[in-house]
Formats: structure tokens, C-alpha cells, sequence
């Protein structure tokens, strides 16, 4: 798997996942419907920055696991793997139905910024996935770690903005399609799922052969 190969395998990802519902989408459409698209942009631009956060940890811990021995390391990438298709398997069994979205009470454009970054940050599970993920991704010899957690920041951002922000954008109708179809929230998480484990037994099988040789 070459360079560009990991950055499409990523992007299919990370598509994957952020459109599943969560707690972060909620909360750009919830500002969204109570103070206007300009706080549900606010509320995205938190969001935005807690993922910028997420990918300066992931590339420090993959900077951390890159001077370990390759055994070691590889053991790492399965681990890593075997969590991802963890995710997957649960997300293949769930049933997500979006009862409602609530509202949020803002008072200016700053306090959504500042909560959303805030919700982001304090999302456990954002940290153990992407120490689960990016050592996935990010290879030596891909080049210089921080040019690689840098791209990888990009697109998280960058997937962040454009799911987020066109609900963000089409508040109402965002918020009904989620609510009123519970079929297609039920489709969108199983279908992350099944992408996470073919990724997980990708990437895994990847990790374990590639310094195998003679």
C-alpha cells in the first residue's frame, strides 16, 4: 500500500465515521436550530479545532511508537486493528435511531465556538480511536511524521466541515432527515461498520508483512 493508497483508505474512513449521528453533529445542528446558521458555523468551528487537537495527540503518540522496535510496533498496528474492527462489529450490530435533536441555549457565537471545542475535547473516545487509527496511517516510510499528521489533519477537518457544515447549513432539514428516517441513520452506522473491518483486516495484515522479507 503506497501513499496514496493510505490517504483514500483514510478518507473512506473517516467519511464513514463522521457521518454516523453522534454527539458532535447534534451539537452543530442544535445551535444551528436555536441561534441561526452563523452559531451552528460557531458551534462547527469548535468542533473543528477540538479535531485539530485529536490529530496533534495521535501524531505525538505515533511519533512515540515509531522508535520502538518493529516487532513491537507492528504488535501495536494490530492491536490497533483489532480495536478498529471492534468498532466495526459493534456498529454492525447497533441500531442508531435519532429520536430528536435537542436544542442548545447560546448566548453568543463565541460560546458556541468555545463549546464545541470543548465537547470535542472531553470525547474519550476520540483519543482511543485515533491511537487506533493513525498508526495505521502513518508509516516512515511515508516520509516526515508531523507532513503526514499534518495531511491527516487536514482531511479530518476537512470531512468535519463539509458533513457538519451543509447540516449545519440546512438545519431543519438536517434534523428531520435524522429523525425521520430512522432506516437510513440504521444503514449509515452498520455500513461504517462493515468498512471499519475491512479496513482493520487490511491494514492489520499490512502491518504484519510489510517488513517481512529476506
Amino acid at each position: 500500500m503506497d501513499y496514496a493508497q493510505s490517504l483514500w483508505l483514510f478518507s473512506i474512513l473517516l467519511f464513514g465515521i463522521i457521518a454516523v449521528p453522534g454527539m458532535d453533529m447534534f451539537f452543530v445542528l442544535a445551535n444551528a436550530l436555536t441561534g441561526g446558521r452563523r452559531a451552528g458555523m460557531a458551534a462547527l468551528g469548535g468542533i473543528m479545532l477540538g479535531g485539530a487537537v485529536h490529530t496533534l495527540f495521535g501524531a505525538l503518540a505515533v511519533g512515540a511508537l515509531a522508535q520502538l522496535p518493529t516487532l513491537v510496533f507492528q504488535v501495536m498496528i494490530v492491536l490497533g486493528a483489532a480495536y478498529m474492527a471492534w468498532i466495526g462489529w459493534t456498529l454492525l450490530r447497533s441500531a442508531i435511531i435519532v429520536d430528536g435533536v435537542g436544542r442548545a441555549r447560546v448566548r453568543s457565537y463565541w460560546v458556541a465556538f468555545r463549546q464545541g471545542t470543548v465537547t470535542c475535547l472531553l470525547n474519550p473516545k476520540a483519543y482511543i480511536f485515533v491511537l487506533a487509527v493513525f498508526p495505521q496511517f502513518m508509516r516512515r516510510e511515508y516520509g516526515p511524521l508531523w507532513q503526514q499528521a499534518l495531511v491527516l489533519g487536514l482531511l479530518t477537518v476537512t470531512m468535519q466541515m463539509l458533513i457538519y457544515g451543509a447540516l449545519g447549513l440546512a438545519a431543519s432539514r438536517g434534523r428531520d432527515a435524522l429523525v425521520g428516517n430512522p432506516a437510513a441513520t440504521i444503514w449509515i452506522g452498520r455500513s461504517a461498520g462493515a468498512l471499519f473491518i475491512l479496513v482493520a483486516l487490511y491494514t492489520a495484515w499490512h502491518g504484519v508483512t510489510q517488513h517481512v522479507g529476506p
